[in-house]
């Protein structure tokens, strides 16, 4: 069984808006975004809110952890919600993409089964401007 695609999200980074701490024991990076979202399951919007926390220890180790929402239409055409937290964790020299693990809470009544139950898993891919998060289903083939 292999993983199956579910959703793309093309995430455009606000680079004005970053909050920043540099202390004795590590740093802290919000990093506020917007961005849309297409796949099989959804289309949609990130809505005004979502923020890239990101800190990192002493020993070099980056946990990431976004936490937005997501405002458009499931597969069936209902409009819905969908509420994203996605961590990882990564260093200078880790490989690309990088790996995720999201957690998703959503309105909608025809996803709410699916993406409640079922394990997931992310990448993070760099591009200009931002970063495109792919969500799988883990062994869904």
């Amino acid at each position: 069984m292999g993983d199956k695609l579910i959703l793309e999200i093309k995430v455009e980074l606000d680079f004005r808006d970053v909050s920043a701490l540099d202390g004795p024991g590590g740093k802290v990076v919000l990093i506020p975004f917007g961005g849309t979202a297409e796949g099989e399951i959804f289309s949609g919007a990130v809505c005004k809110g979502g923020v890239d926390r990101q800190v990192v220890n002493l020993a070099g180790v980056r946990h990431m952890s976004a936490r937005y929402m997501l405002d458009g239409r499931d597969y069936t055409g209902a409009p819905c919600k969908i509420y994203i937290e996605n961590n990882g964790w990564f260093s200078e020299n880790s490989p690309m993409p990088f790996a995720t693990v999201p957690t998703f809470l959503t309105d909608s009544k025809a996803l709410a089964p699916y993406l409640h139950q079922n394990k997931f898993r992310g990448e993070g891919h760099a591009r200009e401007g931002g970063v495109l998060i792919k969500f799988y289903e883990v062994g869904a083939d």
